[in-house]
C-alpha cells in the first residue's frame, strides 16, 4: 500500500514528540506523517507517482495550519484513542477530494470521513492531551509518495511555484 503525504516539518515533529512525552500509558508515534490520500492496488511506486504527478499538474503550493489537539475515539482501526494535531487547510481538503474522485476513496477513512491530522499517540492515557491549543503554520511545496511496505518515501513530487 502507498499513500501521498505532506512532508511534516521538523518543528511539527518536535511539537508532537513534546506532547507525547507528557503521556504515561500511550504509544507515541515515532515518525510523523500527514496523509493526503491512500492508494490500494496501484502497482509500483513509479507508475503511481507518474499518475499522481499528472493529477497534481498545476497545483500550487498551499498553506496548512495546526489548530489544536483532537482525538479519534474510537478510531476506525487499531487501539484508541488516537490523539492528533488537527490540521486545517481548504486547499488540502480540495486536493484530497479531487484525488478520491480520480482514484476512489477508502471507506471509513477518506472522502467525507477524512480528517487531516498528524498523529501524536494512541491508546492508554492519550486523551489527556485533547483540547490543547496549538498554533503553527507552514506552506506545502512538495508531496511524497510513501511506501507502507518499506516505511519510507519512494518519490517526491514538487508543486509548481
Amino acid at each position: 500500500m502507498y499513500s501521498l503525504n505532506v512532508p511534516v516539518p521538523a518543528d511539527v515533529s518536535r511539537l508532537a514528540r513534546g506532547f507525547a512525552s507528557e503521556l504515561f500509558d500511550a504509544t507515541a508515534r515515532d515518525r510523523h506523517t500527514l496523509v493526503v490520500k491512500r492508494f490500494d492496488d496501484v502497482g509500483d511506486h513509479v507508475s503511481l507517482a507518474r499518475r499522481v504527478r499528472t493529477e497534481l499538474a498545476g497545483t500550487p503550493p498551499f498553506a496548512l495550519r495546526l489548530t489544536g489537539i483532537e482525538a479519534f475515539d474510537p478510531p476506525t482501526t487499531g487501539r484508541g484513542p488516537v490523539v492528533y494535531l488537527a490540521v486545517e487547510s481548504p486547499a488540502l481538503l480540495d486536493l484530497h477530494h479531487a484525488l478520491c474522485d480520480r482514484f476512489g476513496a477508502i471507506e471509513g477513512l477518506e472522502g467525507d470521513e477524512y480528517a487531516p491530522h498528524v498523529t501524536i499517540a494512541r491508546g492508554g492515557d492519550a486523551n489527556r492531551l485533547v483540547g490543547r491549543s496549538v498554533e503553527f503554520e507552514w506552506v506545502v511545496d512538495a508531496l511524497i509518495v510513501w511506501s507502507a511496505r518499506y516505511d519510507e518515501p519512494t518519490e517526491r513530487i514538487s508543486l509548481p511555484i
